[in-house]
C-alpha cells in the first residue's frame, strides 16, 4: 500500500506514505558479530495487586527457542525489503499480510525462517493478536494506505490501524515496536504547513495527521518504540551516507527504501534506538557514522 509524493526544496524527490503502560527494564535485542541473538527479555507484569518482573532467556537463530519478529505490511514496497533484511540477519520472521496469494509470490516461501501470516490492521487488535502470537518478540509496522477515494483510508490503516498494532502488542506483552512513519508528519508546528510535499499529502485524508496521532498514541503506551520518519522513498540501490536528525528537523531530502529497511533492522539491534523518533534521508557529503553513533546522537523526548 503506498501513495507517491514529492519532497524537496526544489520541486521534490518520491516519497512513498507508509506508514510505528508497561516501561522496559532493559532493551530486548542485540548482535553478535553477523549473527543475531534474541537477549534478555524484561518486562513487567500484574499479578493480582502485585507487579512482578519476568526475565525470558532466548536463543538465537541456532538456539532451540527462536522467537520471530513480525511485520506488518510484509508485501509492500518497504515491508518486503524489511523482511529480506531480517532473514539475511538471522532474525526469524512472522510477515503480516492482508493477501496471502500475493505474499506467497513476493516474499519467498522456501525459507524456513519465514512465516507467512494474514494480518489486517483495520480488523481490530484481537485478530492482530492472534496473528502476531505469543511466539513474537517486537513488532516492525510498515504499513500504509493505498490511495483512492476512500478519503478516510489514512485513519484507517495509517492511524486506527497502527493503534490496533499497539493495543495488540500490549495483549501479548511484546515489549519492542518500531514504527516507519515520514518526515513532515508534524509540518505545521515546523511551520512547513506551505510545503508543497505537506500539502500533498494531507490532501490524501490528512493522511500526515493521522500519522501523527498514531505517533504519539504509541509515545504514550509504554511501549519501548523507535519511530523511523523517513525522506522521499526511492526505489533504487542506496547512495551517499545516511543522515539521522531529531523528530522536526528534517523537511526535505530522500534516501533508498533499503536503507529505511536496515534503519528499522538496526533499531532492533541498538538499545541507543529505544524511545526515540529519528528522522532520515541520505546524503552525498554526510559523513559514515555507525549506527551505535546515530542512534545514540538524537536525545529522548
Amino acid at each position: 500500500m503506498a501513495c507517491s509524493l514529492i519532497f524537496g526544496i526544489s520541486p521534490l524527490a518520491t516519497l512513498s506514505t507508509t506508514l510505528h503502560f508497561l516501561k522496559p527494564i532493559s532493551p530486548v535485542l542485540f548482535s553478535t558479530h553477523n549473527s543475531v541473538s534474541l537477549s534478555q527479555l524484561n518486562f513487567t507484569k500484574m499479578e493480582g495487586t502485585e507487579i512482578t518482573e519476568e526475565v525470558t532467556e532466548i536463543s538465537g537463530p541456532n538456539g532451540n527457542l527462536k522467537k520471530k519478529i513480525f511485520v506488518a505490511g510484509a508485501t509492500g514496497s518497504t515491508g518486503k525489503r524489511i523482511v529480506d533484511q531480517l532473514l539475511a540477519k538471522g532474525f526469524h520472521v512472522k510477515a503480516g499480510v492482508r493477501d496471502l496469494e500475493k505474499a506467497k509470490t513476493s516474499l519467498s516461501r522456501d525459507n524456513p525462517a519465514l512465516q507467512i501470516v494474514k494480518a489486517d490492521v483495520t480488523e481490530g487488535s484481537e485478530r492482530l493478536a492472534e496473528a502476531i502470537g505469543d511466539d513474537s518478540e517486537a513488532v516492525i509496522c510498515a504499513t500504509g494506505f493505498k490511495p483512492g477515494w476512500d478519503l478516510f483510508a489514512p485513519w484507517k490503516v495509517d492511524n486506527f490501524g497502527t493503534v490496533n498494532l499497539v493495543e495488540a502488542c500490549r495483549k501479548l506483552g511484546v515489549n519492542r515496536f518500531i514504527l516507519i512513519s515520514s518526515i513532515l508528519v508534524n509540518g505545521a508546528a515546523m511551520g512547513q504547513i506551505l510545503n508543497p510535499a505537506y500539502i500533498f499529502l494531507n490532501v490524501f485524508g490528512l493522511t500526515l495527521i493521522a500519522k501523527l496521532q498514531a505517533e504519539q498514541y504509541i509515545r504514550k503506551s509504554g511501549i519501548n518504540y523507535t519511530i523511523i520518519r523517513p525522506g522521499g522513498l526511492r526505489n533504487e540501490p542506496p547512495t551517499g551516507n545516511l543522515v539521522m536528525e531529531p523528530e522536526d528537523t528534517l523537511y526535505e531530502g530522500t534516501i533508498s527504501r533499503d536503507k529505511v529497511a536496515e534503519v528499522a533492522v538496526e533499531a532492533l539491534v541498538y538499545p541507543e534506538a529505544s524511545y526515540k523518533v529519528v528522522e532520515i534521508v541520505s546524503r552525498d557529503d554526510a559523513p559514515k557514522r555507525s549506527y551505535e553513533d546515530l542512534f545514540g546522537s538524537i536525545k529522548q523526548r
